[in-house]
């Protein structure tokens, strides 16, 4: 899985402290230890060299995935931006393919645009290997983009496992057969040992251990299934009930039987031999889209003949015969099904009749985790939220389709997309929500209240988008709706989405008429959360960029107050930022800059790119001018060198600033107010650099990515600029301060 926040792509390497601590990429840990395949991951690896797009085909369970990882491994340090994989066997909706490969690169863009844009810019200049696994019924669509992804970007190479190729021009194919008979035997002994430590128990079990890798004809797969029999059975045990069950399908003849009914064969056997309890939790798992933990099959997958107190048990025993992969991580132990045993276990299910009803259990349990995940975003659980809706994306995304592929519920889907609007606006994710809330309100209006919380929640995203036409009309329906219907609610939030609108519009009286207007009606409904809170943020933001700096701290200090009693950080980090302005504005460097850092730190681990990128562009000024007159007043080369290393480092966070902007929208939102900051920044850096050298600091701060800009602004370049600048820090100023500090004061001159 791609890393949780932060961007992946490191800054240059040549930059001391640029380059993030952990190395490039998200390949996933090996599970067990890899076995033989020392040929062919020598021949996979030369191909690699050669061509830019290599697909290793093969039947299932044959191994492609592990091997492609393995090569992929061995590959890193030929490409300086990493190695990245795209897991898309859970992917069901070919509209999506491009939303999830940018997600498992780590890749926000907030814009409108589509998300195939966001990633052909963005990895147009990049030196990366992104690795396709389980594309083949998605094989067109993967076919279309990798086309495209290395026709753009002529640094990168792309690496597919697939039953099948992709069938495009300068595909380099390479078919993966099974293991041969040494290799697979010491598979075999190797996990078996794993089920049993006293394995083998004499020679002859040895014996039967060779001729159960021959019959299974060497697919990992298969044989991983035949060790997790061993806990239970000896290996000739084994071997016998594999005979009978072979000679039953083919008649006897062993050549008769092809390799991908051999692997159907070895899985199908397996299920003979689980118990009906085990045999009913196979079939039932199969609505799980990736990995799921204990509670989730608890709930969807138990009844009458199988009480969830007895799951636990049940679950183990397949975990125990390979059936079901066991894997722990920062949120607990989790559980999935490989592909293939996946497969077979669905067709069961579906052979029940049983298949829509564990559907519908499915996407009531997502539904009931998606409105606990709401609630708690606003508290001191926002961090586990986060993690936590990341993990679920696959089984929320099926639990979306499956609503809005039912007429009936349609609604639900309505519900579902509204309810996860701190996963779209809060975790990075606008363009994904955005594709959700606009099929979700393309459904019949059954249910007033559900729609109008899609359409404020769609009016959110636009906003921030930078899509005003969208904005204003999904409000204003929102609003009409919200009237007619009584829904003070909704009609508090479109309120408030309005003010927002007119806030990044630069109608500053407007914003702050409709943003009192809207925390009137939340006080009057007792609505308090993120988005409130959020409301008081942006009207002080209003009020600031009036030049009424009292009131904007006074608004924002008593946000950090109620952030701080309920654990919101989210919010948090905006209100520091309008703090850290008006520290800034009233003359105190030192007090702005901790509150800038503390709130880009929250931003990036929110991976917020609106809250970041602002940040960034204040600190760059903050930076530029926190020592100003100490640096003026030294007549020595120290003193002179140090501000002109301010306005270096000042430059270098603007070009980083720069390249974010375009994964967010239109560049400080094409606000004179806030873009006031970023003008005076630009002027006075160019004044002491010139005009030649400012131009090179923007190109290099345009080389950084989010994790590289951000480390580099809270620490410095070169390990820490500002501990060379003389002089004492000041004293800290006052919490009030006069509106004439402001950027915002002259910002029409600053930005024209």
């Amino acid at each position: 899985m791609a890393p949780l926040f932060g961007s992946p792509f490191p800054g240059p390497s040549s930059e001391e402290g640029a380059a993030p601590a952990r190395p490039p990429g998200n390949l996933p840990a090996e599970p067990s230890r890899f076995i033989g395949r020392e040929r062919e991951l020598a021949a996979l690896t030369a191909h690699l060299g050669r061509s830019r797009l290599v697909t290793v085909t093969g039947v299932g369970g044959v191994g492609k995935t592990r091997l492609a990882i393995r090569a992929a491994q061995g590959a890193q340090d030929r490409f300086c931006d990493g190695v990245w994989l795209a897991g898309l066997s859970t992917l069901t909706d070919p509209a999506l393919l491009d939303h999830a490969v940018a997600a498992a690169l780590g890749l926000t863009d907030h814009t409108d645009r589509p998300p195939r844009a966001c990633l052909l810019e963005q990895l147009a200049d990049r030196r990366l290997l992104l690795v396709l696994d389980g594309v083949e019924h998605l094989a067109r669509e993967c076919a279309q983009l990798a086309h495209a992804l290395l026709r753009t970007a002529p640094g990168l190479s792309v690496l597919v496992a697939g039953r099948r190729p992709l069938g495009i021009a300068g595909e380099q194919v390479f078919p993966l057969s099974p293991m041969d008979g040494a290799d697979a035997v010491t598979l075999f002994e190797d996990r078996a040992t794993a089920v049993r430590p006293g394995f083998p128990a004499g020679a002859g079990e040895l014996v039967a251990a060779a001729e159960l890798c021959r019959r299974l004809d060497g697919i990992p797969l298969a044989l991983e299934l035949a060790a997790g029999r061993l806990g239970a059975l000896s290996a000739e045990q084994v071997l016998d009930r594999l005979d009978d069950r072979f000679r039953l399908l083919t008649g006897g003849s062993r050549a008769a039987l092809p390799r991908h009914r051999t692997l159907r064969t070895a899985i199908g056997w397996s299920h003979e031999l689980c118990t009906p309890a085990e045999r009913l939790l196979w079939a039932r798992l199969t609505v799980f889209v990736g990995l799921f933990d204990l509670e989730a099959a608890e709930y969807v997958c138990s009844g009458p003949e199988l009480p969830a107190e007895d799951l636990l048990d049940v679950l183990a025993s397949l975990v125990a015969q390979s059936v079901v992969v066991r894997e722990d991580g920062p949120l607990g132990p989790r559980y999935r099904l490989l592909d293939s045993v996946r497969a077979y276990g669905a067709d069961w299910l579906r052979a029940m009749g049983d298949d829509e009803r564990m559907l519908r259990r499915h996407r009531d349990w997502y539904m009931g985790l998606a409105t606990w995940c709401e609630l708690d975003w606003f508290g001191p659980r926002q961090g586990e939220v986060a993690a936590r809706v990341e993990a679920e994306l696959p089984n929320l995304r099926t639990a979306l389709e499956h609503s809005l592929e039912e007429g009936d519920e349609a609604h639900l889907g309505q519900c579902l997309a509204g309810t996860l609007w701190f996963c779209w606006v809060g975790c990075g994710r606008l363009a994904e929500g955005r594709y959700w809330l606009e099929r979700a309100l393309r459904a019949p209006a059954c249910y007033p209240e559900t729609r109008a919380k899609a359409l404020w929640v769609l009016g959110h995203v636009s906003v921030l988008q930078g899509d005003r036409a969208r904005a204003v009309g999904a409000l204003g329906e929102c609003r009409e709706l919200a009237e007619r219907t009584g829904d003070e609610r909704a009609a508090a939030y479109a309120e408030h989405r309005m003010g927002c609108l007119a806030l990044v519009s630069d109608d500053m009286p407007r914003a702050e008429e409709v943003l009192r207007a809207a925390l009137a009606r939340f006080s009057e409904i007792g609505e308090l959360n993120s988005n409130v809170l959020m409301g008081r943020v942006e009207l002080a933001m209003a009020v600031a960029f009036q030049g009424d700096l009292a009131g904007a701290v006074a608004l924002c200090e008593e946000v950090r107050e109620v952030c701080e009693d309920h654990g919101e950080r989210w919010t948090l980090a905006y209100a520091l930022y309008v703090l850290g302005f008006a520290a800034f504005s009233g003359g105190d460097g030192a007090r702005a800059r901790a509150l800038l850092e503390e709130c880009l730190a929250i931003d990036h681990a929110f991976h917020d790119l609106v809250g970041a990128v602002l940040a960034l562009e204040l600190l760059a000024l903050v930076t530029l001018e926190e020592r100003a007159e100490d640096t003026a007043r030294a007549d020595d080369t120290d003193g002179k060198n140090a501000a002109e290393e301010a306005a270096v480092e000042a430059a270098v966070l603007q070009g980083a600033a720069g390249r974010l902007w375009r994964s967010v929208g239109l560049p400080l939102f094409g606000s004179r107010f806030f873009n006031a900051p970023h003008a005076r920044c630009e002027r006075r850096a160019r004044e002491r650099l010139g005009a030649e050298r400012y131009e090179e600091c923007l190109r290099e701060g345009a080389r950084l990515d989010l994790d590289a800009a951000v480390a580099r602004a809270l620490r410095g370049a070169h390990g820490g600029w500002a501990a060379a600048v003389p002089g004492p820090r000041r004293r800290p100023a006052p919490e009030t301060h006069q509106p004439a500090s402001s950027p915002a004061a002259g910002a029409g001159e600053e930005a024209g």
